[in-house]
């Protein structure tokens, strides 16, 4: 996997007043970012890939327990075959019993998109921390927003329909030797607040290995442990994804966030190849022209500058995209 280059970023902040003269002296220099939103088990990792092979971008993992190495299985990381020789950022690259926080993403991948920028490439930014999203593209002093012109995207999925498609994901991962993995870093001792052992799937199944340690847990004992064990980890990967999204709903609806949604229920009702030509007309296909257009809109440049400031300096509606054309 690929880690992000150790260099400063450098932040632009726009420019104030009335001054609008948009000559490529003095306009601000946007560069564009995509961030790839939903709850676990809609598609975010899919479909970054996907975009990433139509519009030539790499990959930020913004989520938080795919940032530690180790537990593959357990915290559902995208394989090497799944990244179709795309590059990721953050991915399994933070050693697991130390603490990665928001302030620490965010210094990371600030550093992660001036690199993908200086090789002309596009940032896309996919995961389920909400919160460390938000810390990044809001940040305290502006910085982000100075600097990148952002594109939203959020796949979603009716909750019902999520629900199953979870409880099938945590039986397959089961099936592909989680328990396994998982029993390989438990320790009697183990502190799970911290490091990657914050992962769904880990302090669950505390109760049936420590009846495994125990020569007194009868077989019967320790498959109902397990089978609980499961069951909870299902329980609350649910209950995780029903927050995912609420947070979503509030950065939208209270914060303002434009976010194009994408429905991608369809989709996991769908299998086989039925499946992908939903993915395909019902999300990449939509969310490819939505990227299209981003790449090439210069709105940003209106949120910058008021009706009134455009009046003031004698520039009508028609003008202006004239003269941002101009001096790009």
């Amino acid at each position: 996997m690929m880690m992000c280059l150790k260099a400063q970023a450098v932040m632009q902040m726009p420019t104030g007043g009335t001054d609008l003269s948009f000559s490529r002296h003095h306009r601000p220099h946007m560069e564009k970012a995509v961030v790839v939103m939903g709850a676990t088990g809609t598609g975010k990792s899919r479909l970054s890939i996907d975009l990433a092979t139509r519009f030539s971008a790499e990959i930020i993992n913004s989520d938080k327990i795919q940032m530690y190495e180790g537990l593959d299985i357990a915290t559902n990381k995208v394989t090497e075959e799944e990244c179709r020789g795309v590059p990721h950022h953050l991915l399994g690259i933070v050693d697991p019993e130390s603490d990665f926080n928001a302030d620490n993403f965010v210094s990371s991948a600030s550093l992660a998109m001036k690199s993908i920028v200086g090789r002309r490439k596009l940032p896309i930014i996919a995961g389920g921390s909400n919160s460390f999203i938000e810390a990044l593209v809001d940040d305290e002093n502006y910085e982000f927003r100075s600097r990148y012109d952002v594109c939203f995207l959020w796949v979603d999925v009716a909750m019902l329909v999520l629900e199953q498609f979870v409880s099938d994901r945590v039986d397959r991962m089961v099936a592909a030797g989680m328990v396994e993995e998982v029993r390989n870093m438990y320790s009697p001792k183990t502190d799970y607040s911290k490091g990657i052992r914050r992962a769904i799937g880990v302090p669950e199944f505390d109760s049936y290995f420590r009846a495994e340690y125990s020569s007194s847990t009868n077989p019967k004992t320790r498959a109902l442990l397990l089978e609980k064990a499961i069951n909870d980890t299902k329980i609350n990967t649910c209950k995780l994804a029903r927050k995912q999204i609420e947070k979503i709903h509030r950065l939208k609806d209270v914060k303002g966030w434009k976010i194009h949604r994408l429905d991608a229920t369809e989709v996991l009702q769908k299998k086989g190849t039925e499946a992908d030509k939903a993915w395909e007309e019902l999300v990449v296909g939509p969310a490819s022209l939505i990227v299209k257009d981003f790449r090439l809109s210069i709105d940003h440049y209106r949120d910058f500058a008021t009706t009134t400031e455009i009046k003031d300096i004698g520039i009508r509606e028609g003008e202006l995209g004239v003269a941002m054309a101009t001096a790009t």
